[in-house]
């Protein structure tokens, strides 16, 4: 490891080189650029959800970690790890104080891998608009979680609202062994249900979106029942033809209950935020189940027309009063003394 502090992007890039060269070829054969964007508080998290998605999808990992955007002064830490604490990867964790933070791709963008995709995964709450962040602009691919928000449900209507193709939420991820177990449920039926309802928390994200891929799949509208706990509960469904399949989650175990059938068990367990990651970087494309649901989820319509391109808004939120006020087209109006962005990224 090599650690750098209060230095600058430049003998940031050399440190990786020279490390590169040092590790030999253990880092060879990358399959993307893995940009995670963080707090101080969130960093062991990362780096560990990070370590396992790397284990399946070998990576250069850069994690920016902002702090005090409004400080006087800028700043700029650096570990370079390759082949060591984090992984099969060519780890950077950069943290970046003041000015710099908010210009955090002047730093990144020349430590992307090339010729390989760029991933990039907030793990906080991420900006209202992905446009806002140039480290968002610049992914093909990029990963955000609702529930890290302070309100999940508003911050799914969010993502719905300024939805792009190659977006995804890790309350979308989470729900994958649900979806899995309910598609088995018809594996062996043609019946279909006429009433569906979602036991969960009042403010859990996946059980909505969870209630939106079965909208957009089965053309009703699920009914959610709100439960006590952290985790969707359980699934009803009454089908067709009279009976009922009803779904409970028990300490890591589903009841699978059908009528005129015996209950069986199969296992339902939580997975670790890295395998919520390792998930999402299998695929590289834009997500168009997930954009049904979410789609279906929030009422929201036009996801089709959308397009996959984005153009960073450039955006202060030390200056800017009203970021909701924001032209579309790249010219941030909330913004006192800033102006238009001019970069462009295709994806």
């Amino acid at each position: 490891m090599i650690g750098l502090w209060d230095t600058t992007g430049i003998a940031v890039v050399k440190a990786l080189a020279a490390e590169r060269r040092t590790a030999g070829g253990v880092t060879s054969g990358l399959a993307l650029t893995l940009i995670v964007v963080t707090e101080e508080t969130e960093v062991r998290a990362a780096e560990a959800a990070a370590t396992v998605a790397a284990a399946a999808h070998p990576c250069r990992l850069l994690i920016v970690v902002r702090d005090e955007e409004t400080h006087e002064r800028s700043r700029l830490d650096a570990e370079v790890v390759v082949g060591g604490r984090l992984g099969p990867c060519e780890a950077v964790v950069m943290r970046m104080r003041g000015r710099l933070a908010l210009h955090a791709e002047s730093v990144v963008m020349p430590l992307l891998a090339p010729d390989v995709p760029v991933v990039t995964w907030w793990r906080c709450g991420p900006p209202d608009r992905i446009a806002y962040d140039p480290l968002g602009v610049v992914a093909e691919r990029r990963i955000t979680d609702t529930l890290q928000c302070d309100d999940p449900l508003a911050a799914l209507r969010i993502r719905a609202e300024d939805y792009a193709p190659g977006d995804t939420d890790l309350a979308w991820t989470r729900i994958t062994p649900w979806r899995t177990l309910v598609a088995s449920v018809f594996d062996a039926s043609h019946s279909l249900p006429t009433k569906v309802t979602i036991d969960a928390p009042r403010n859990d994200p996946s059980a909505v979106l969870m209630g939106g891929w079965l909208g957009a799949r089965l053309g009703i509208r699920p009914r959610l029942r709100p439960v006590s706990g952290s985790h969707m509960r359980g699934v009803t469904m009454e089908m067709t033809d009279g009976g009922t399949v009803k779904i409970d989650r028990e300490n890591g175990t589903a009841i699978v209950q059908r009528t005129g059938l015996p209950d069986r068990k199969v296992p339902l367990v939580d997975r670790s935020l890295g395998e919520d990651l390792a998930e999402e970087l299998r695929r590289l494309d834009a997500d168009p189940t997930y954009a049904a649901a979410l789609a279906a989820a929030t009422g929201s319509d036009g996801f089709q027309s959308r397009s996959p391109t984005r153009v960073h808004v450039w955006h202060d939120p030390a200056l800017a009063e009203r970021p909701d006020t924001a032209d579309v087209e790249g010219i941030d109006t909330g913004a006192t003394g800033v102006t238009e962005l001019t970069v462009e990224t295709a994806q």
